[in-house]
This record gives structure tokens, C-alpha cells and sequence, in this order.
């Protein structure tokens, strides 16, 4: 079993918390540079920037609790923790790009000013600073093997999404001039609508691992390969895999000698489990039956 100080959610948290502090720091910048550049779209990205740091803070508590060892009520373990987290981060896409398509609408068919030209460069900070976050979370996503983690990367990647939509309405309606106004807002409602193909993205392999979904079949194949490497498993009959959090658990059928004892079955397939444990698959335990053959 993982100790604590070895567990890849100290990790993930680290990640999150720097993600926090950084859509803080924008949220803020973006907000006040919104209302004083008279931009609806500037305003909206600081709204989805908003919602990285609620659903960022929920894939916090959800690490923490996936964390935990197993304890009576949870033989084994607290790891769907981490997929719900990541569902919950996915709903929240989807009320933030409600929310800015809303008001977008609500916006296009008011007449507005024209946006300042200042709000140009603050985007540009924000599609930089958003798009490395992206890639850093991302990484420790996949390193980890993390659902929520990923997650929790695009949702820093539809940030940037909204304020590349937002920089290219504003510079339409600054080219354009008066009667260009709307372009502004035209940008903040299709950002929305990529917003929700990130979330419904993000949803689905999330649900699949609350659902026990089978991992990718390369896991089951050298689980298989790894079990038949013992020379008393005659075959490997079958071979299950699902993923709890961040650790996979298989169950396992051999076939041996049927003339073997019970004792020497046992040693066997105490010889398997060592033998997968051991390999670098992220296997938290092997539950194995052996058959006669």
C-alpha cells in the first residue's frame, strides 16, 4: 500500500492550489478591466475564471478525500472521490457557459460602448498565463493518471479558450466602430458553446471510471503476460481490471496442475500478485482464484 507521503494526490493537490492562486490574481484583473474597458466578454471570462476556482477548490477536497487509506466502511479506499470530483468540475462548465451565454444574448441586444483597446493586452497576459497552466496541470494529470486532474487542465484550457474569443471580438468591434459593438458579446456567446464541448468531453471517461468502466485493454494484456511468466500457471483464464482513484485493482483466475495441494496452489498464487505488484502498472491489489486443470 501507497503511504501517504508517497501518495500521487499530494501532487494533484500542489497543482490545484497553484491553479487557485493564479485564477485569483486574473479573475480580479479580469473583472475590473472588464467594467472599466466596457467589455461584456472581458466580464464573462472573469465569470468562467471564477468557476475554475469553485471547481478547483471542489477537485481539492475531493483529493484530499481520495487520499485517505481504507478504513472499515471503505475496504478499499476513498478513490472515487476523484472521478466524482471530476463530474462535478464538468456540471460547472456547463453553468458557467450557461451563465455567459445568457448574459451574452442579454448583452447583444443592448446597446453598449465600445470596448478600450487597453483590454487587448489584458487578454494577452491571460491567454498566456492560462495556456501554461493548462499544459503544467495536464502533465501532472497524466503522470498521475487523473481524471479529476485533466479536468480540472481544461478547464484552464477553456479559459483561455473564452479569452482568445474575447480578444477577437474586441478587436472586431475596435476595427469596426460604432455598430460593432455586439461583436464583443458575439465572441463571449460562442466561447460558451465551447465551453460545453469541453465539459461534455470530460464528462464521459469521468462517469466511465465511476461506472467501473475497463481501463485501457494495453493494463488487462500485462497483467496477462506477467501471470503467465510463473511456469506453474498452465493459463491465465481471465483477467478484470478497474480503477479506483489512482491505483487499479484485477481480478484474476489461473489454471495450475490439478494434482498440486492446497498449500502449493497458494504459493503460487502468491507468486503471481508479488509478481504484478511489482511491475510499474499502479496495481493496488490482486484478488486471484486458481483452478485445477
Amino acid at each position: 500500500m501507497k503511504t501517504a507521503d508517497k501518495h500521487p494526490s499530494l501532487k494533484a493537490i500542489q497543482t490545484t492550489r497553484v491553479g487557485i492562486g493564479i485564477s485569483i490574481i486574473l479573475v480580479v484583473i479580469k473583472y475590473v478591466s472588464g467594467h472599466i474597458g466596457h467589455s461584456y466578454a472581458l466580464v464573462a471570462d472573469a465569470t468562467e475564471t471564477g468557476a475554475d476556482i469553485l471547481s478547483s477548490t471542489l477537485l481539492w477536497i475531493g483529493l484530499v478525500i481520495a487520499a485517505k487509506p481504507p478504513d472499515k466502511d471503505h475496504p478499499y479506499g476513498h478513490g472515487k472521490a476523484e472521478p466524482l470530483a471530476a463530474l462535478m468540475i464538468s456540471l460547472f462548465l456547463v453553468l458557467a457557459a450557461a451563465w455567459i451565454g445568457w448574459h451574452a444574448i442579454g448583452f447583444i441586444t443592448t446597446p453598449h460602448e465600445l470596448p478600450q483597446s487597453f483590454t487587448l493586452w489584458v487578454l494577452l497576459l491571460v491567454i498566456v498565463a492560462k495556456e501554461l497552466m493548462f499544459r503544467y496541470v495536464r502533465k501532472v494529470g497524466i503522470r498521475i493518471n487523473s481524471q479529476a486532474v485533466k479536468a480540472d487542465a481544461y478547464h484552464h484550457r477553456s479559459d483561455a479558450i473564452t479569452s482568445i474569443a474575447a480578444f477577437i471580438g474586441i478587436t472586431i468591434a475596435l476595427i469596426g466602430g460604432k455598430g460593432w459593438e455586439a461583436a464583443d458579446d458575439w465572441a463571449a456567446l460562442l466561447a460558451s458553446f465551447i465551453i460545453v464541448f469541453n465539459a461534455v468531453k470530460l464528462f464521459r471517461p469521468a462517469l466511465a471510471e465511476i461506472m467501473d468502466a475497463a481501463p485501457p485493454r494495453k493494463i488487462a494484456l500485462r497483467i496477462r503476460k506477467l501471470a503467465g511468466e510463473i511456469k506453474e500457471v498452465k493459463e491465465v483464464e481471465k483477467c478484470y481490471v478497474r480503477k479506483m482513484g489512482f491505483d487499479y485493482y484485477s481480478d484474476l483466475h489461473i489454471k495450475v496442475d490439478g494434482s498440486l495441494s492446497v498449500s502449493e496452489g497458494h504459493r503460487i498464487a502468491h507468486m503471481v500478485k508479488d509478481r504484478i505488484l511489482k511491475d510499474n502498472l499502479n496495481i493496488k491489489d490482486v484478488l486471484i482464484h486458481v483452478e485445477p486443470v
